[in-house]
């Protein structure tokens, strides 16, 4: 996806002079070709992730549209009160670009891990679209829709990836049905490929998106019965309220599988965090399992 991203930017940089850049240093050397194009487009402001917000909304400002990019911890953890300000405050728009995910830098330790990137969004009240591909394939027709509007995008990527992309899933997509009363799980990003292996044999109807804000609430009513179980790639529950209101005036149960709230103080691998969190499709099976039996 981080590759897939570059290229896409490159060519925004080339073919619309609206776009910007700006960076801290983070993939610097892979947008070293695009700089020396376009020197008043591509800024990087060094290990200086605050500022970089504070650049981004001064470009708004002026008209241009800027791609604002670094690790998840860093642009959105670090960031977040000039997120708040320079751009919410100041009603300007800009496309933050994030890589990492949840647990993607866990050989680097807690400094490098955002599982609750999306939740501070949510913290920001409405105006933010948030799109978590879960293939390389979703990423440049997201990325150029984003750089053609003026409002607030957060584009999550991931190394974590499904074997199959799915551009159009802006709105909820089945992928396999149940019967008409099967329970109807959500996989969110990455977490689909998992979650259709943890449901193989089971009664259950899957759908998937890769943008959870805004949630496709219309499509949530028409599939979702009894029992909904939500799986994102971030922490766990953080959609649960939309979901709940989405569904205030029905009866139905939920079970929002995520990663998890508690520091596992461990490094690791990203397959062990996804194991440790039970996002593996035997820790998702045994998750479903206990809540539909």
């Amino acid at each position: 996806m981080r590759t897939t991203f570059v290229d896409t930017t490159a060519a925004l940089l080339d073919d619309d002079p609206r776009t910007a850049l700006v960076l801290a240093d983070i993939s610097a050397s892979a947008f070293a070709p695009a700089a020396r194009r376009h020197p008043d487009r591509v800024l990087n402001v060094g290990i200086r992730e605050q500022l970089m917000i504070g650049v981004a909304g001064g470009l708004a400002l002026t008209g241009l549209r800027p791609i604002v990019h670094s690790y998840a911890t860093f642009l959105v953890d670090r960031a977040y009160e000039q997120i708040k300000l320079d751009l919410g405050h100041q009603g300007v728009g800009a496309v933050l670009v994030s890589i990492g995910g949840s647990y993607d830098g866990s050989r680097e330790g807690r400094t490098h891990m955002s599982p609750g990137d999306v939740a501070l969004f949510d913290s920001l009240g409405e105006g933010w679209r948030v799109h978590a591909p879960g293939h390389p394939d979703e990423v440049p027709p997201l990325l150029r829709a984003a750089a053609r509007d003026d409002d607030r995008v957060y584009l999550r990527l991931t190394e974590r990836r499904n074997g199959a992309g799915y551009p159009d899933a802006d709105r909820l997509r089945v992928l396999r049905r149940g019967g008409e009363q099967a329970p109807l799980v959500v996989a969110v990003g990455p977490t689909l490929d998992a979650t259709l292996a943890a449901t193989r044999g089971r009664d259950v109807t899957v759908a998937y998106t890769h943008t959870p804000r805004p949630f496709d609430t219309a499509g949530l009513r028409a599939l979702a019965g009894t029992e909904v179980v939500l799986v994102e790639p971030y922490l766990a529950g953080t959609s649960a309220a939309v979901i709940g209101r989405a569904l205030a005036d029905r009866p139905h149960r939920l079970l929002a599988l995520g990663v998890g709230d508690t520091e596992l103080r461990r490094y690791g691998d990203p397959e062990d965090h996804e194991r440790w969190h039970g996002l593996d499709a035997a820790g998702l099976r045994r998750s479903l399992d206990a809540f539909l039996a």
